[in-house]
């Protein structure tokens, strides 16, 4: 199981929010790159980024901040947040993203995420977030009447790398992943699952590994590894062993 170390961009620098709250972040880096030069210096194979303001916005913001990490690691980087046309897409792919995520449009023009998959095998994520099992789009700011699941069986043919499922409720908020939604969605699907929100110890990370026969290939951690909670050296061998 892979364990992608999350960076956050708002306003260029790196943050985490509380479910998704714009209002409520901690910076944790004024420097992006330099942070993602510690996650690859601390082993992690993988770095999952998150353009927050664009992801509301509906275009790309933190470009710069995006730019400059790409400049500075050499593992792959995913990243999601206000990629919604196919130029976008597109740039990023070319500037040296491993992965683009796509959210809003997965839920608005799904036909734009087939046809990207047909364009880039194995480099199109689907992001699907949820509200009490309802998908949110445009940073969170609306929910929508559609289930999680139902959202996720629609991408089944497309060829979509990976499903990254969020639960909006604990992204943040330390109070641990929720094992049983994402365990349900994976069964649900073929397309495997990458697991993320509340992660906050070794413990849900050890839960996430007992059902990853589930279709689990993943798990995303941002606030537990920047505050200590959990050790990026024993989280690897956990998840690696």
């Amino acid at each position: 199981m892979i364990l992608f170390p999350a960076i956050d961009l708002k306003d260029g620098r790196c943050v985490r929010l509380v479910k998704g709250d714009l209002a409520a972040e901690t910076v944790f880096n004024d420097n992006p790159a330099d942070q993602a030069q510690a996650w690859e210096r601390d082993g992690f194979a993988w770095i999952h980024l998150v353009d927050l303001n664009g992801a509301v916005e509906g275009r790309a913001v933190n470009g710069a901040a995006v730019s400059a990490i790409l400049d500075a690691v050499t593992v792959p980087v995913q990243l999601g947040g206000g990629i919604r046309d196919r130029a976008g897409i597109e740039r990023w792919l070319e500037a040296g993203v491993a992965r683009v995520i796509l959210g809003t449009v997965a839920l608005t023009d799904p036909d734009l995420v087939r046809e990207a998959c047909r364009a880039h095998p194995e480099r199109i994520a689907v992001g699907i977030d949820a509200r009490g099992g309802k998908v949110a789009t445009d940073g969170w700011l609306k929910t929508s009447d559609t289930d999680a699941v139902d959202l996720a069986r629609a991408f089944e043919d497309a060829g979509v790398a990976a499903i990254i499922y969020t639960d909006i409720d604990r992204d943040g908020a330390l109070s641990g992943v929720n094992v049983e939604a994402t365990a349900a969605l994976a069964e649900a699907i073929s397309t495997p699952v990458i697991a993320s929100g509340g992660v906050a110890s070794l413990d849900d990370l050890r839960a996430l590994k007992t059902v990853a026969g589930s279709g689990i290939m993943g798990v995303i951690s941002g606030r537990a590894l920047y505050d200590g909670r959990i050790d990026p050296a024993s989280a690897l061998a956990l998840l690696e062993g």
